[in-house]
């Protein structure tokens, strides 16, 4: 569509990291937006969408916002730049390729992004391309869901549960390890759906938070301690028969490894493990047997743990126990990407890389690839990230960008703490400004988004950033010299991937949103995409990828050498570091805090609204400390990504977190996290 002259209310979709993918209503007028709200008509955004969201119009206007192209002029970690042109900075780029490549090898070369758009062209597509024709290491993105993914696979075969619009039959709705307020809003809302339908809501977590007060019931659990739970659960259940032996018999294997794993945990052994009373356990472990139907939204949280991977297998477990999969509302989900995979394969073009073996780099242990590696990273290309504030153990990482024989190229917004460390900075466009595909995590719907505005000054999307880039490398015309509208119709292959039969470029033009496997879902039952085509409680590829093939519970392996387990959550406001630059968002979060239990505080001297120092072997960080009963004696909890700004005492609070990987799928270790707590004037 032609952009130029619009006004009134057109629709959008929202690009973050979130798993609602909401349909947004953005009204223009004289050619400026105005007001963002959700899509009235879309059938699960309905209207309804977050403060963040709502606020996208400071982002999108920000004064701050890059508008052309930077070239450092001063040391590394300052923001001292000078305006050049796209041309110059693509002939540096493409001329530091060209060296690096001739003298080291492309795999010098390391991309970092991550979902800071989820674009499907702008998040993988014509970059992965790019990358992999280039020859450059391989980035393993396992900083968010890969460990918890990985474990629910292991049990289900891939991303893979109920429709979200089925839970509103639900009569047990349990939340683990989820700030379902904060960063699941519409499930929010169906689940209030369900509760108006009679349906218990219980919340489980390390964290007195907005969800637990929303909720009818709130069971605190130590961190990393989930697993336990949910075996303490199982007891209970088989204990007690309250098994659903004919559905175990037809749709699931390994229920007898189960029986006799689960025998172990006791209510007694698990409060012990947990915090959690015994009795409580009973009372659950029963309820949960003895209600139909029963859904669990499994978090995100969970999987941050050295043993997420395993948490997240062992809770998806319960609904097999019960034969929940067999009733409407009834179930799991960790996530549903299953249902609207893409073809990767031919938008990301894995076949073009030179070497196919060429090395990956976990973004988890950047700080390890900075300074480890050899050979050695010699250009890192930033886009959809700020790694300098979510990758873990920041001082290294920070130790690494600042390297004077390391390049780094930054695609962004905004001038953000990872552009301190850049030789270039590339103005980035907003989505409004491109066409793309979205898909959910979540939801079931398709959506694609037509431009709504012109693109910024002189910002170029990711898609348009790396096809010229090639272009300009000389790389084949046939491949790269496309459209965004050829690399979706790639995407939507229906032969890849059925449920995506009917679903076309041309389609979505005229619908905006369509609903993979066209609202006629077969029964779950029938589709598990396991090797065995059944539900896994004993998984021979666990045992063949040297995991314990049956749920277990493992202690963290963080050395106990400090008193205090950190957990490091998202907050109400922010998506990551995204939105924390805005100073609306900034306000009514107020201050990064600590959440301290009282007894800790009391026994520390220490009083609420104290500025505190948090420490351990990989840095210190200063927080104001909020004391209350929201956090268990021994556990700290803060919230949210907070870039750096000196003159209000904002820090880096993965200066703390290790670089750790989880148990498996590679995935990060920021709650598995030991710290001590100092008065200010303590050394």
């Amino acid at each position: 569509m032609s952009t130029a002259t619009i006004n009134g209310t057109v629709r959008s979709v929202c690009p973050f990291d979130c798993p609602d993918t909401c349909g947004l209503s953005v009204t223009f007028e004289e050619g400026k937006i105005t007001k963002i709200t959700g899509d009235t008509e879309h059938p699960v955004t309905r209207g309804a969408i977050c403060n963040k969201v709502r606020q996208l119009n400071d982002r999108v206007y920000h004064p701050e916002r890059l508008l052309y192209p930077l070239r450092r002029t001063g040391p590394k970690g300052t923001l001292s730049f000078e305006r050049i042109t796209w041309e110059e900075a693509y002939d540096e780029i493409t001329a530091r390729m060209k060296s690096i490549i001739a003298e080291q090898g492309a795999e010098a070369i390391l991309p970092y992004s991550f979902y800071g758009n989820m674009g499907v062209l702008n998040a993988e597509g014509m970059d992965r391309r790019f990358f992999h024709r280039l020859g450059a290491s391989r980035l393993d993105r396992t900083i968010c869901n890969a460990a918890g993914s990985k474990g629910y696979s292991y049990t289900m075969g891939g991303s893979i549960g109920i429709d979200p619009e089925d839970t509103v039959h639900t009569k047990l709705f349990i939340i683990w390890g989820c700030n379902l307020v904060s960063t699941n809003m519409h499930q929010t809302m169906l689940a209030t759906e369900a509760r108006k339908n009679g349906a218990t809501i219980i919340h489980i977590d390390v964290h007195r938070n907005r969800t637990s007060a929303w909720a009818d019931r709130f069971i605190h659990v130590r961190p990393g301690s989930d697993a336990a739970l949910a075996l303490g659960l199982m007891h209970v259940i088989i204990r007690d028969g309250l098994a659903d032996q004919a559905f175990l018999e037809q749709h699931a294997i390994g229920y007898e490894e189960l029986v006799q794993q689960a025998a172990e945990y006791t209510p007694e052994r698990v409060e012990e493990i947990t915090g959690v009373p015994a009795a409580e356990i009973e009372e659950l472990g029963r309820l949960y047997g003895t209600t139909t139907p029963s859904f669990i939204r499994i978090g995100n949280g969970l999987q941050h743990h050295d043993n997420g991977g395993m948490i997240v297998r062992t809770i998806s477990c319960l609904p097999a126990l019960t034969g929940q999969w067999a009733v409407r509302g009834g179930g799991a989900m960790k996530g549903n990407s299953w249902y609207s995979r893409l073809n990767g394969e031919k938008i990301e073009r894995p076949d073009l890389m030179p070497d196919p073996d060429v090395r990956t780099v976990s973004m988890n242990q950047l700080g390890e690839a900075l300074l480890d590696l050899t050979p050695p990273v010699q250009m890192l290309f930033v886009y959809n990230s700020n790694p300098a504030v979510v990758a873990p153990d920041q001082n290294r990482v920070r130790e690494g960008l600042m390297r004077s024989d390391l390049f780094t190229v930054t695609h962004d917004l905004f001038l953000t703490d990872t552009c301190k460390y850049s030789d270039i900075v590339l103005p980035a466009t907003s989505h409004f400004e491109n066409l793309d595909l979205y898909t959910s995590y979540w939801h079931l719907y398709l959506q694609l988004h037509e431009p709504i505005m012109e693109p910024a000054g002189e910002c170029k999307s990711n898609f348009t950033l790396f096809k010229e880039l090639a272009l300009k490398l000389g790389f084949e015309p046939e491949v790269f010299d496309i459209s965004e509208e050829q690399m979706i119709n790639e995407a939507l292959d229906g032969n890849h991937n059925p449920f995506l039969q009917g679903i076309t470029f041309d389609e979505l033009k005229k619908n905006t949103w369509m609903k993979a496997g066209n609202h006629q879902l077969p029964p779950l039952t029938s589709i598990i995409p396991t090797a065995s085509g059944k539900i896994e409680l004993y998984s021979e590829a666990m045992l063949q990828n040297g995991l314990p093939p049956v749920p277990q519970y493992t202690p963290l392996r963080e050395p106990e050498t400090y008193p205090f387990l950190l957990t490091t959550g998202p907050n109400h406001s922010f998506i990551n570091s995204t939105f924390a630059n805005q100073e609306r968002l900034q306000k009514l979060e107020k201050e990064p805090l600590l959440h301290m239990h009282h007894e800790n505080a009391e026994a520390l001297g220490l009083s609420d609204g104290e500025r505190v120092k948090i420490r351990n072997d990989r840095g210190e960080v200063e927080m104001t400390v909020r004391i209350g009963s929201d956090v268990l004696p021994g556990v700290l909890v803060t919230q949210g990504l907070w870039w750096d700004d000196e003159r209000k005492g904002h820090q880096a609070v993965n200066s703390l977190t290790p670089q750790r990987l989880a148990d498996m799928g590679g995935g990060a270790t920021f709650f598995s996290n030991r710290v001590e707590v100092l008065k200010l004037n303590q050394t």
